[in-house]
């Protein structure tokens, strides 16, 4: 394969590549045209002010999708994604379920990295690095994926930057960076994951990406499709032939689009900052008293998970997933990376019946964004629905406990795809629908397409 956007712009706002890149298809940093050309490579200068951003009426923050201009873009030439081995936009969805590349090896695959423009240069970065790990941070925190009308931007913390990028047989080499050449600033990045994905009949190993991400000021240089390019190369010397990903906007071409809704924990501040607006009729109380939740779960035997409960919940977890059409084999070790609780990273709940035993399980991420330009407020907490299986109540009433316990941990908002069978306790829980999309992607496999409810996966 010869490349692939990064997941991230499952996050993504209103994304478009920027008119001076046009094959920055799926560059997820790319989320609105720049107009500020003077830095050029002095990348130090000239930062943004955010104080003068107007204060529209947005929801944002959640993984929108793509904005009507970035859809009608849909049918343009995609210069860079054409020449790769995706579907096209025009072609039928095909009935088989297979590899659209012959097969390759190893021995395949170029040995030198791609050339990157002079001024650049490769390396491969270490999360376990304070330092390293640092400049990862910065460069996403102030060049990543935010809305249209710069009101909000993703700011991962460095211990969720740990947790994404370091599950069990992480390879460092698929933590890729460019740098200004000599060791200088980091300026570009992308990253893969090893991962094991059933796609209807088919199991897979595939490389998950993500955090694709290059500098505001350098989006003119084509560094996107490069990147894409050499995590490719990077992921086939390991003989893994086929990714999956997501983004808001419209690629050659999506195996599923969902849809983001979002259920508000906190409505005072979402509407102050501009995240949702008072409905017709409705007063700021009315509002309040409309969202506020119980202050304790309503289904007995609710507690945090704990290392001892790994095993169930691995069985539980895999036992429903396999009901999809798309989804991850994961192994024990794989549950409990992704699953046992984090501060301020990953929150998991089991519920344990008088006999000891749990057959119900919540979980959900906590992914802010920093609020550009409020004068009171400068940052949103949003969690966001992640592994969730209920074997003796309806799952409407374990999501229920999920918003109390996202409450509890003082979270604005709790983010949800129409996913699995999200749908039972979307609207019953009082979840508005989202104004855009999230389109997911396989690379060189070909399949039918698969409703939302026949996702399985969620991608950070």
């Amino acid at each position: 394969m010869e490349g692939y956007p990064s997941d991230t712009a499952p996050k993504a706002a209103d994304v478009e590549p920027a008119k001076d890149d046009e094959d920055n298809d799926g560059d997820d940093s790319a989320n609105k045209q720049q107009t500020d050309k003077k830095g050029g490579e002095n990348i130090d200068e000239d930062k943004e002010d955010p104080t003068n951003q107007q204060q529209h009426l947005v929801q944002m923050l959640r993984k929108r999708g793509p904005c009507e201009e970035s859809r009608r873009h849909s049918e343009r030439p995609h210069t860079f994604w054409d020449t790769q081995p995706v579907p096209s936009m025009s072609s039928e969805y095909s009935q088989d379920n297979g590899p659209l590349d012959n097969v390759k090896t190893p021995e395949d695959v170029r040995a030198e990295p791609y050339p990157l423009p002079a001024q650049f240069e490769w390396c491969t970065c270490d999360v376990n690095d304070d330092k390293e790990l640092q400049e990862i941070y910065t460069l996403l925190t102030e060049n990543y994926v935010e809305d249209d009308d710069s009101m909000f931007r993703f700011d991962y913390s460095t211990d969720f930057l740990q947790w994404a990028l370091k599950p069990p047989g992480f390879l460092r080499k698929w933590h890729l960076g460019v740098r200004v050449k000599g060791g200088g600033k980091l300026v570009g990045f992308i990253t893969g994951i090893p991962a094991h994905i059933q796609v209807f009949d088919k199991l897979i190993d595939m490389a998950e990406i993500n955090f694709l991400c290059v500098h505001k000021k350098l989006r003119s240089k084509r560094l996107a499709p490069v990147l894409i390019k050499e995590i490719t190369r990077r992921v086939n010397c390991e003989n893994v032939w086929q990714a999956v990903y997501t983004a808001g906007v419209v690629l050659p071409r999506p195996v599923s689009e969902c849809r983001y809704h979002h259920r508000s924990l906190n409505p005072k501040k979402l509407i102050e900052v501009g995240f949702s607006h008072l409905g017709a009729r409705m007063t700021m109380a009315r509002t309040i008293k409309l969202y506020k939740v119980p202050e304790t779960c309503q289904l007995s035997g609710m507690r945090e998970m704990r290392k001892e409960d790994v095993p169930r919940v691995h069985a539980l977890v895999s036992t429903y997933l396999k009901k999809f059409q798309l989804h991850p084999e994961l192994s024990p070790e794989e549950v409990e990376h992704w699953m046992m609780p984090r501060k301020d990273v990953v929150y998991c709940y089991v519920r344990e019946n008088e006999k000891g035993e749990i057959n119900d399980v919540c979980s959900f991420y906590n992914l802010p964004s920093t609020i550009l330009g409020h004068e009171k407020h400068n940052q949103l907490r949003a969690a966001y629905s992640y592994w969730n299986v209920a074997t003796t109540v309806p799952l409407q009433d374990l999501m229920y406990d999920a918003l109390i316990l996202a409450k509890q941990l003082d979270f604005d908002v709790f983010n949800a795809l129409d996913v699995m069978e999200n749908e039972s306790f979307l609207k019953e829980l009082k979840f508005g629908i989202g104004d855009g999309f999230l389109q997911y992607y396989l690379y060189n496999w070909k399949c039918p397409k698969i409703d939302p409810q026949g996702i399985g996966l969620v991608l950070l």
